[in-house]
């Protein structure tokens, strides 16, 4: 096994300190939100874990895209280990926005077009796991997973332009207010320094988990190639 460079190392501890301060400005630093108190702080979280949910869906298309050019099956990993990563934070900001909106709305769950589009997409990403188990030849799955990847990446757009695009509860909190919104509130000084430590925590947080995702796929790939050899 290759030894662990030492700049994943460093982006380790950067990760840790970076959660760890982003922790410290969400629940300490930022003002309370004068109508919904103190629940209104999962929003730094909310936000933080789907910026890089949206980032990772974005690269794994790309990811796609390239080894479909390539046919490297380095680009194939470093797909897999973006959806992988990605439909993880996904799903946290899924279940952070339901515990938010349950005081804001007076629901865990409303098929609002925001969340309908969230839910979708982590939908369409959980099939995307299935579908590469269901090939064993890796350059056959590599394929197939780009090509899905691809299409599947047109999501990450659309679930964010719908608030934008149609009348919906869930508030625009960076730009005009939907007059419709329930639970929007107006960003202070704190709250943006807060909002903004949080997703650049969490995008270093993203970058070291790809990273040693990769690795592990590698590990993967190389046991498998053993196993193929083995089989013939």
């Amino acid at each position: 096994m290759q030894s662990k460079p030492i700049a994943l190392t460093v982006l380790d501890v950067l990760s840790v300190i970076g959660i760890g301060a982003a922790t410290y400005f969400a629940l300490v630093f930022a003002p309370t939100e004068a109508v919904m108190g103190n629940v209104q702080r999962v929003f730094y979280f909310h936000v933080g874990t789907a910026w890089v949910g949206m980032v990772g869906f974005v690269l794994a298309a790309v990811a796609g895209v390239v080894f479909l050019i390539t046919k490297d099956l380095k680009w194939d990993r470093l797909e897999f280990a973006a959806v992988e990563v990605s439909a993880m934070f996904f799903f946290i900001t899924i279940a952070l926005g339901s515990i938010w909106a349950r005081p804001a709305w007076n629901t865990w769950w409303t098929w609002d077009p925001r969340l309908t589009t969230a839910a979708v997409t982590e939908l369409v990403y959980i099939a995307y796991f299935m579908l590469r188990a269901g090939i064993e030849d890796p350059e056959k799955r590599a394929r197939f997973g780009a090509v899905y990847a691809l299409l599947g990446g047109l999501s990450a757009p659309v679930t964010f332009m719908v608030i934008r695009l149609f009348r919906t509860i869930h508030p625009v909190v960076i730009g005009n207010q939907s007059a419709a919104a329930q639970g929007g509130f107006d960003m202070e000084s704190g709250m943006l320094i807060a909002m903004f430590v949080a997703i650049g925590a969490f995008t270093i947080l993203f970058v070291d988990l790809i990273w040693h995702r990769v690795r592990l796929a590698k590990l993967e790939a190389t046991v498998e190639e053993i196993k193929l050899k083995n089989s013939i």
